[in-house]
């Protein structure tokens, strides 16, 4: 029976731990024979979100089970406590595979299992987690990175993509489906945490581009260049990107293509217009280049993208009251 320890200490976030532990904790009714033998770590009673757990064992277990699950660390701008950071490198000394579930990778970061190491956390923390420890290679796109004793996930419902997959690993794609089905969730996700990023304008602010933002958004449907941007923003191409990069932190295409992409994703959750109607309304030209810098940037399709995040504006024969059933 592998045992898997969930590493708690005051300042954790309940989210990943319950949804570790469901996953760990309960083996689906087709499973035959020893599931995960669970145990909650953590000194004395540990206040986690508006919950106090008591946990099973002190955090010097850690280095006794074969993996050792990191919750989210609530607070990022704090160190995480020294017991706990030690705790974890121990246990991954002592052979343990190590797994951090969205903000938790800050802590695996303290310990050192991250330099030198592809990591991802939520969206929301990336460039946090690169500027703290510039030794460790973020990915601010993917749902989890895998690499092999040290695992890490993206934000809140990222952790459930990372423990199926651990389960996958462990037991196997049939069983880790049918824990899967057992709690309603897909057992495999399309694309990764790109498509979840919101891509916000720049603050008001009295910056020599204040005015040119709004008028290139209602301008998106046109091919506008650099000399374009430069001629309404009355300077030259040189200092136009200069002031693009103190001020976004790109290049003005860079900075077009984004909001071109950002468009397209509200064009397909709002509208029924087809891709190359959409290609149109955001200038780029065929359904072919938008599929290829969506795909690109959002990490996946623009018909995929449509299916998960469409939002439906009337009702359909299952808002009536109907009930799903599972098959």
């Amino acid at each position: 029976m592998d045992t898997v320890a969930l590493a708690l200490t005051d300042g954790m976030l309940h989210f990943e731990l319950a949804m570790a532990y469901e996953v760990f904790g309960a083996a689906p009714v087709s499973v035959v024979g020893p599931w995960y033998d669970v145990a909650v770590c953590g000194p004395d009673t540990v206040q986690v979100g508006r919950f106090r757990l008591e946990p099973d064992h002190g955090l010097d277990q850690l280095p006794r089970a074969d993996t050792v699950i990191v919750p989210g660390w609530a607070d990022v701008d704090e160190d995480p406590p020294a017991e706990l950071v030690d705790a974890v490198r121990a246990a991954h000394e002592a052979g343990a595979r190590v797994a951090s579930l969205c903000t938790g990778a800050f802590v695996l970061a303290a310990a050192g299992l991250l330099d030198g190491r592809r990591a991802t956390t939520h969206w929301a923390h990336t460039q946090a987690l690169a500027a703290r420890y510039p030794q460790v290679v973020v990915d601010p796109n993917v749902l989890y990175v895998d690499n092999g004793s040290v695992l890490t996930s993206a934000g809140k419902a990222a952790a459930m993509d990372l423990c199926l997959h651990l389960v996958r690993l462990d037991r196997g794609s049939s069983i880790a489906n049918a824990v899967a089905r057992r709690l309603v969730v897909p057992p495999h996700r399309d694309g990764g945490q790109a498509q979840f990023v919101t891509t916000p304008m720049p603050a008001p602010a009295s910056h020599p581009l204040a005015e040119l933002f709004p008028w290139a958004i209602e301008r998106l449907d046109q091919p506008l260049t650099v000399t374009d941007l430069a001629r309404q923003a009355r300077m030259s191409s040189r200092h136009l990107s200069r002031h693009f990069r103190l001020v976004t932190g790109t290049t003005p295409l860079q900075w077009l293509l984004t909001q071109r992409i950002r468009h397209a994703q509200e064009l397909l959750e709002t509208t029924d217009d087809s891709v190359d109607t959409i290609a149109a309304a955001t200038g780029m030209g065929t359904a072919t280049t938008l599929r290829r810098h969506f795909n690109r940037t959002v990490g996946v399709p623009p018909d995929t993208y449509r299916r998960t995040f469409r939002s439906r504006t009337h009702p359909g024969p299952t808002d009536s009251g109907q009930h799903h059933q599972l098959p």
